[in-house]
């Protein structure tokens, strides 16, 4: 029996070489699996075992004529085999070859994919305790809104990897399956038995059910799981563009010495990186799609999904790896600007505690819509004006009926928004795993 294939990177995993590989080991599990039942002669197993073989080579210049990749593989390795070569592929069809290798590639990409999620994981999960408190606007619709601290944005990153863990880890499980079941999946030429053999010894699960093919939405359930793991590291991605925005310059991808950003303005430090994940998640996303489209087939089985999905797994699997290891290593060396954080903070006249007047009127007994014209009237004159807003409702005589001067500034102090911001954090992380 070959060596089990073993890839030392997620691209090793769909070169010709591997696949054939596994077409191989398939091959040889069906002949054994027929051993057992006493189907094929020990003698002639042993025969096949030490004497299987291919060239990758030889299998594609004999393809040339047969149009036939299964068949041109199997050729070469009667070539090499001999007589005792009629026992390989009896009473099968080529997508039992196909599909259930298809099903091994996925698998391992994606295991390769989950241990790199896992690495991710722990990044964000460092770099969030890093920046558990510092200070940071949030923004809604872009515009300031409410504190936050930057490390809360992180632990919330880190959150929603773990989801597209288990999102990926459950596809995995979904895609985990072969099938050894003959030309419409009846089982016409092969007990049963033998797939279930097969299946064992490849570390799959038999398909309960399936035609000539193994049905497609589990396919399109893997390419949808690595879409929704692209378009969160988009988001990220898209997060810490703006983030580096000159306006803002909150965070900034590390800029390497020697490094240049333009051909025509020296001074560019772009964020490069997070751009190109920005890019590489629609490529994946569209690939998804391509996923979907396979899910309908004619009656048991047409070739329409076969070329697609040898572009749109290899792809999908090596570019959502690719994009997982670069954005790990660009949060890994972010560079973080919690003073700059903490002017942003400060640039819109208080205004981030304007719910916090209008929460403490209606304590006091004003209705809400009472409180929120009051509140409104001079949010908008503190942006027209650029007045600090505590200055305008210190001096608003209708709100200073309900509430002290002592009080507005309590409402204002910066010591007393960060110890509650604190108490919420502190809270968040407990909550999250992420508690010192």
């Amino acid at each position: 029996m070959i060596p089990r294939y073993s890839p030392k990177d997620i691209a090793d995993i769909w070169t010709e070489e591997a696949k054939m590989r596994r077409w191989l080991e398939i091959e040889l599990a069906a002949v054994e699996a027929r051993v057992k039942l006493g189907e094929v002669p020990a003698e002639d197993y042993d025969v096949i075992k030490k004497k299987a073989r291919f060239d990758v080579e030889r299998a594609l210049e004999i393809e040339k004529t047969t149009k036939h990749d299964v068949i041109a593989f199997l050729a070469n390795v009667a070539e090499n085999v001999g007589p005792e070569s009629r026992h390989i592929h009896q009473g099968m069809t080529s997508s039992d070859v196909l599909d259930t290798a298809l099903s091994m590639q996925m698998r391992d990409a994606g295991n390769i994919i989950l241990a790199d999620i896992d690495r991710l994981i722990e990044i964000l999960g460092k770099r969030a305790k890093e920046f558990k408190y510092a200070l940071q606007v949030g923004r809604t619709h872009g515009v300031h809104a409410e504190p936050i601290t930057f490390g809360l944005k992180l632990a919330l990153w880190r959150e929603e990897m773990k989801r597209n863990r288990e999102r990926l880890k459950r596809a995995i499980e979904t895609i985990s399956v072969g099938k050894i079941s003959g030309a419409v999946g009846t089982f016409e030429h092969l007990s049963p038995k033998v797939e279930e053999y097969v299946c064992e010894k490849l570390g799959l699960k038999p398909a309960p059910i399936s035609t000539q093919i193994i049905q497609r939405d589990r396919h399109a359930e893997y390419l949808c799981a690595l879409a929704i793991i692209a378009s969160s590291i988009e988001k990220f991605s898209v997060e810490c563009r703006h983030l580096q925005r000159t306006e803002v310059l909150e965070t900034e991808e590390f800029f390497s010495e020697g490094q240049k950003g333009s051909s025509a303005m020296p001074h560019k430090r772009n964020p490069i990186t997070f751009e190109r994940l920005s890019g590489l998640a629609r490529v994946i996303r569209a690939n998804a799609i391509a996923g979907l489209e396979n899910v309908a087939l004619w009656h048991e089985r047409d070739i329409s999904h076969s070329s697609v999905e040898r572009i749109v797994m290899p792809d999908s699997t090596i570019a959502l790896c690719y994009a997982i290891r670069q954005f790990s290593d660009a949060i890994e060396n972010l560079l973080v600007y919690p003073d700059r954080m903490v002017k942003n903070f400060e640039s819109s006249y208080g205004l981030v505690a304007s719910q916090s007047v209008l929460l403490a009127l209606t304590a006091k007994g004003l209705t809400r819509e009472e409180a929120y014209v009051l509140v409104q009237r001079n949010a908008m004159r503190s942006w027209k004006e650029k007045i600090h807003l505590k200055t305008l409702v210190l001096q608003d005589p209708d709100i200073r009926k309900s509430l002290s001067e002592k009080e507005i500034e309590r409402i204002f102090s910066a010591e007393a928004m960060l110890e509650k911001l604190k108490k919420s954090v502190d809270f968040l992380f407990q909550r999250v795993g992420l508690e010192e």
